[in-house]
């Protein structure tokens, strides 16, 4: 068979698999007849309710002297680490808001942080393009700076997220401005995998964010100025499982959903989403409305431990619990007192669902815990 045939051959098979593609995409549209929220009110749920005490600012933890960026809690929920625009890194007591490291990094322009599971360890990375590791047991020097046990260098752009892989102390998958993640490991410094890149299914912008899934930790999703958010396998590192569009902006956060099945995502066209990872749906879009001119960012997002809340920052300082069954801002964290004073960056919630914590370019984080004795479920 002669070179030309194969070529024929080829293009007859490409706009076969793309014919039936289409078909398909089609025949979901028509399956997908209604959203979360729509089939929730037809089952009759009643929406989440707040009462004036029922989540309170019980801490503000203040210490930086620069916009912070990114914060992370420990698995096991009372220490929490940040790092700021004042080039540093507090890992902070959450029950006594008392500081017991305030560490200068190597590069001042830091965008992300991340615990180890066993939470001895800190990974920070930015605008250098490394992702620098650094163990907290390790003895500080005559200025009171920790040095670096570990830096993994390999991007060749901003790193922009950092995560552990889930119980695994020596793994950890970073998000970059060069378009791709990799996965690392951290023993020898070296790369495991690279998603994206040259290869066709990958991000063809920068990479904002990453999600790993608690339930699989193969599994994990990446956000990008792309405006989609992609769906990978640590196995298989040469495409992407899947590709998810929907917003119309840059893909500023991705957060999987608890059971592992659905994931969530916050967009500079200021709407959070929830997709099915199974099926490739939309199963919600939550978005508040402002003026046509006035439409707030979404910063950051995260899921309460049962998934039934979405708490999610915005650029104008608001931040909403969204019930997520019916798509309804339940409360405005921004309207409460001692709320932030400027643009949210980041959130997360402890690992036991007792309190939120939300970082800010006003300098500070600030701890919201339930009254009594209830959680964040």
């Amino acid at each position: 068979m002669s070179v030309a045939e194969l070529k024929e051959r080829h293009k007859v098979a490409t706009e076969t698999v793309n014919s039936l593609r289409e078909r398909l995409k089609q025949k979901r549209v028509q399956l997908l007849d209604t959203d979360v929220a729509g089939y929730a009110t037809a089952q009759g749920r009643a929406p989440v309710t707040f009462g004036a005490t029922d989540l309170v600012c019980c801490r503000t933890l203040q210490g930086h002297t620069g916009k912070v960026y990114s914060l992370d809690w420990t698995p096991e929920k009372n220490r929490i680490v940040s790092v700021s625009q004042d080039g540093r890194f507090i890992v902070w007591n959450a029950l006594t808001s008392q500081k017991t490291h305030a560490i200068k990094l190597p590069c001042a322009w830091v965008m992300t942080c991340a615990f180890a599971p066993n939470g001895q360890s800190v990974a920070c990375g930015g605008l250098d393009s490394v992702c620098s590791i650094f163990n907290l047991n390790s003895p500080v020097d005559r200025d009171g700076n920790l040095p670096v046990s570990k830096m993994l260098s390999g991007h060749k752009g901003y790193v922009s997220s950092c995560q552990y892989v889930p119980d695994e102390d020596s793994r950890l998958i970073t998000g970059s401005g060069d378009q791709t993640c990799v996965l690392w490991d951290i023993t020898t410094g070296l790369r495991t995998s690279v998603f994206g890149g040259e290869f066709q299914s990958g991000h063809t912008a920068d990479v904002l964010s990453v999600s790993i899934n608690g339930s699989n930790s193969r599994m994990f999703i990446s956000g990008s100025c792309d405006s989609t958010a992609r769906l990978w396998d640590t196995r298989v590192a040469s495409r992407a499982v899947r590709t998810y569009h929907g917003h119309e902006g840059d893909v500023n956060a991705v957060k999987f959903f608890p059971d592992g099945n659905r994931f969530g995502t916050g967009s500079d066209d200021g709407t959070c989403r929830l997709f099915d990872i199974r099926t490739g749906h939309e199963l919600q879009v939550y978005y508040q409305q402002h003026g046509v001119n006035e439409i707030p960012h979404v910063t950051s997002i995260a899921f309460s431990i049962s998934g039934r809340l979405l708490i999610a920052g915005y650029s104008n300082g608001d931040c909403y619990v969204w019930d997520t069954l019916l798509a309804q801002a339940v409360l405005n964290l921004g309207s409460l007192q001692n709320s932030h004073e400027s643009r949210i960056t980041c959130l997360g919630v402890s690992a036991d669902g007792s309190a939120l914590c939300t970082g800010s370019w006003d300098t500070n984080l600030k701890i919201w815990a339930f009254g009594g004795i209830r959680r964040m479920t």
